[in-house]
């Protein structure tokens, strides 16, 4: 048997004779003075307390020892503290980390870490292979998709390295361009020189460059939100470009502040685009079921294409109508409910949009469905359902996510309690507890080392389960509260799997599950308590 140098538990049904004469017959001569002298006090073991299955129920009852196996290599702690070991390893989304041990009061006492080495030295290693290990991290989250390189094809970095270069001198064509175009238009000519045009063209540029801001704010920042509910991220996209308008609007009353304007105007309908085109990306592919996506794409162009010749038509038609290029508030009256039709009219365009694919408002419903009723709605009535608008903020029953370890246990540093959270969710890439110190129901979710959507999902239908069943308590800590959430795991247990045949006989992929663990928190069992 080989021993990393760590105190290893073995439960077994004999008694301390049997255990003597074993290590007799391995050819010790003094065999309980070994037994002595290779144990430790005060340590117990988490083995001990893991979900007991119908098969372990009948087990004789163990008789835990403790057994210290000789290495080479010794960890540094366990020859400076033998009485301090570490329990948990909390890991959190800025690198850091926090150590939880076990003191010699008997309570869990958390170190906290700058960097978490083991983490750190894989990510570096990734890309250093793909030669970006130069980067700060700040900035590598910023350019780079989640889980790069391993998220992405092998050709992705290749290609965006040689479109930067591409992309930048199309920009300054673009610059080049809009000085002529301004000089066509007259921009200059009533000067008799170029430099009005030259510099018109720069506050044009300038413009347009401050609006840019925007959409590099919201790719770099919030990339990974548009698979998950890009129904939401495009209706957002039309409310903030609405807001950007006004801003152009009103510089016709205040011509000389037409560069702040229209700045402003432009970086808000640059925002409005950043959400809008990733969004409508993962739509069209939506619609691409043949693996068609380019020709998908082709005739959307059409169709928007024709929509703007005939929209920019009828705006010419309204323009030349007497009086209203004359009347600020006309021409606002006109504009404001133009853009209402607009606005309803998306809304409509998104609704009818029909996804197989399970997100957090889908996995919702369809859970909310099958525990009040037994049964999966298929993906027209889902989707019906949706609500588009709605933020996962307001909707209840409340799930946060990425919880602390400490906030999770009340505060207190209780083995007591982190013990019964890993017996309790052993079989489980989840911990998740109810929140007594709301009148609401509320649960608090952190996920372990390895977690997937499926996990995700499994957190959902234990809590839509509890917000049914739960029965309050006056005492936080009452055993019934735990009970409470044993009955749920075992109910998830039981019945999970007929959720899952119910979702694939209704239509649904749940092959393309997108809820995505959280990264601000995620929890390792390193050793026991």
């Amino acid at each position: 048997m080989s021993c990393s140098g760590r105190a290893v538990w073995i439960e077994t049904g004999y008694g301390e004779k049997d255990i003597a004469s074993s290590l007799k017959i391995a050819g010790h001569k003094n065999p309980l003075k070994l037994q002595a002298e290779m144990s430790y006090p005060l340590q117990l073991s988490f083995t001990g307390l893991a979900f007991e299955s119908s098969k372990t129920r009948t087990r004789k009852k163990a008789r835990p020892f403790q057994t210290l196996c000789s290495s080479s290599v010794q960890h540094p702690n366990l020859q400076e503290k033998p009485d301090n070991e570490v329990v948990l390893l909390e890991r959190y989304g800025n690198g850091t980390a926090k150590r939880y041990t076990l003191d010699d009061a008997v309570q869990l006492q958390g170190i906290l870490e700058q960097n978490s080495s083991e983490n750190h030295s894989f990510k570096d290693s990734r890309l250093s292979e793909a030669g970006l290990s130069w980067l700060p991290d700040i900035l590598k989250d910023f350019i780079l998709p989640s889980g790069f390189p391993g998220s992405v094809s092998d050709d992705y970095l290749q290609y965006m390295m040689l479109q930067f270069p591409t992309n930048i001198t199309g920009w300054i064509c673009h610059t080049l361009v809009t000085s002529s175009l301004l000089k066509a238009v007259g921009v200059g000519s009533f000067t008799g020189t170029a430099a009005a045009a030259s510099a018109a063209a720069i506050r044009w540029v300038s413009k347009d460059g401050i609006g840019a801001l925007g959409r590099l704010f919201i790719g770099g920042r919030f990339g990974d939100l548009f698979d998950d509910d890009p129904k939401q991220w495009r209706m957002y996209a039309d409310f903030i470009g609405s807001a950007g308008s006004i801003f152009d609007l009103v510089t016709q009353v205040y011509p000389a502040y037409f560069l702040p304007l229209a700045s402003l105007g432009n970086l808000t309908k640059a925002v409005a685009r950043g959400l809008k085109d990733p969004s409508f990306r993962v739509i069209q592919n939506h619609f691409a079921v043949s693996g068609n996506l380019g020709e998908v794409a082709a005739k959307e162009e059409v169709w928007e294409v024709g929509a703007q010749l005939l929209g920019l038509a009828l705006g010419i038609l309204i323009l030349d109508t007497p009086g209203l290029v004359k009347s600020f508030p006309l021409l606002l009256s006109t504009w404001m409910s133009m853009r209402l039709l607009h606005l309803w009219l998306r809304y409509q365009t998104l609704s009818v949009l029909r996804f197989d694919t399970i997100n957090l408002k889908r996995a919702r419903i369809l859970i909310k469905s099958y525990i009040l009723q037994s049964r999966v709605l298929g993906c027209v009535d889902c989707n019906r359902d949706e609500n588009i608008l709605s933020w996962e903020t307001f909707t209840r029953p409340r799930i946060i996510f990425g919880v602390p370890l400490e906030e999770m246990i009340g505060g207190e540093r209780s083995v007591a309690k982190i013990k019964m959270l890993l017996k309790l969710y052993a079989k489980e890439k989840h911990f998740l507890v109810v929140n007594q110190q709301k009148t609401d129901f509320e649960v608090f979710v952190s996920f372990k080392v390895g977690a997937t959507s499926m996990s995700v999902l499994r957190s959902v239908w234990q809590t839509y389960w509890l917000h049914k069943n739960w029965k309050s308590h006056d005492n936080p800590s009452s055993d019934s509260d735990y009970d409470q959430l044993a009955q749920s795991l075992l109910e998830m247990e039981v019945k999970f799997e007929d959720f899952m045949q119910q979702l694939d006989a209704a239509g649904w992929d749940t092959s393309q599950i997108n809820l995505k663990v959280s990264r601000k928190i995620s929890i390792e069992e390193l050793g026991h308590v």
